[in-house]
């Protein structure tokens, strides 16, 4: 018989306690399907907007639109969850999610920073796949820019994944951007050589070089006076798609520069070291004999 009372007593209180949540469970439930529905509508209106004022960055139009969409999601949870009752077990929840944040962010901290790294590289695009660079010394084309790192291609054929924090921590050249690229070629010539003559030459081998920019400037500066020649700088443009375009212009105006000054009777400089056998200033071997007297002869030795 008591237990026939307990038990009565018991369902009692589940209906009055049930009376009391269901119109709570129903207000939340409610709730959370109107900020469902709110989330959707925004993250769809959004993707549109965006993807209209980003045509070339639908990636940052999903991340804004997916922020949004969680935003109201989360907002819809929260305020479900005060609806029941359950301040304190909403306080302890956004405690611990502190807690958990502060050391996430901590044990992830260059995770974190290369990922809005790669943000910034994918809303800035600074340069694109297939693109000629050089970041933190390494020389290559880009094969993919992900959201923690950058991979190139190096020149040498090696794969190099940099970070993407550490390319806004340092200066990088895209070779690719203005689809051309100059040639700077430093020499010099003996101080025998007439100096507008090596100028005039110079230039006009330019022009037959693979690949050049005709309406580009072309430039020649005598830069220094060397040790041993008078030291001078070639600069012109190029069209510029691939490493190649580079390489094959620098050996073509180098071949066709040795092979101009060799009919014209240029000379390149090269190291000359003076031998002094006794005279003022020294004196080139090929200028005149050499007469050294030995010490207790009359007889020069030449």
């Amino acid at each position: 018989m008591d237990f026939v009372e307990g038990l009565k007593k018991l369902l009692l209180r589940w209906e009055s306690s049930l009376m009391e949540v269901l119109p709570k469970l129903f207000m939340a439930i409610l709730v959370l399907a109107i900020f469902f529905l709110i989330a959707n509508i925004l993250k769809r209106s959004t993707l549109g907007f965006y993807k209209r004022a980003f045509k070339r960055k639908s990636v940052i139009a999903g991340i804004v639109s997916s922020v949004i969409y969680f935003f109201f999601v989360l907002s819809g949870v929260f305020l479900a969850l005060q609806v029941l009752g359950l301040e304190r077990f909403l306080s302890h929840m956004l405690a611990g999610a502190g807690i958990v944040g502060i050391v996430a962010g901590f044990a992830f901290k260059d995770i974190a920073s290369n990922l809005f790294a790669g943000l910034l590289l994918k809303s800035q695009n600074p340069f694109d796949k297939g693109d000629w660079v050089e970041i933190a010394n390494n020389y290559g084309f880009i094969v993919e820019v992900g959201w923690i790192t950058t991979k190139i291609i190096t020149v040498p054929g090696q794969e190099v994944f940099v970070p993407n924090q550490l390319i806004y921590n340092t200066t990088f050249k895209n070779y690719s951007t203005l689809h051309r690229r100059r040639i700077v070629l430093e020499t010099g010539v003996s101080y025998g050589d007439d100096l507008e003559h090596v100028r005039a030459v110079a230039l006009d081998e330019v022009k037959s070089v693979a690949g050049v920019l005709a309406d580009q400037d072309m430039d020649f500066y005598f830069t220094s006076i060397g040790g041993s020649s008078y030291n001078f700088q070639l600069r012109f443009w190029i069209n510029f798609t691939t490493n190649n375009d580079y390489q094959r212009a620098m050996s073509d105006v180098i071949i066709r520069i040795k092979k101009r000054f060799e009919k014209e009777n240029i000379y390149i400089a090269y190291p000359v070291t003076t031998l002094d056998f006794g005279v003022k200033g020294g004196v080139n071997i090929f200028d005149r004999p050499i007469s050294i007297q030995e010490s207790g002869s009359n007889n020069p030795v030449t």
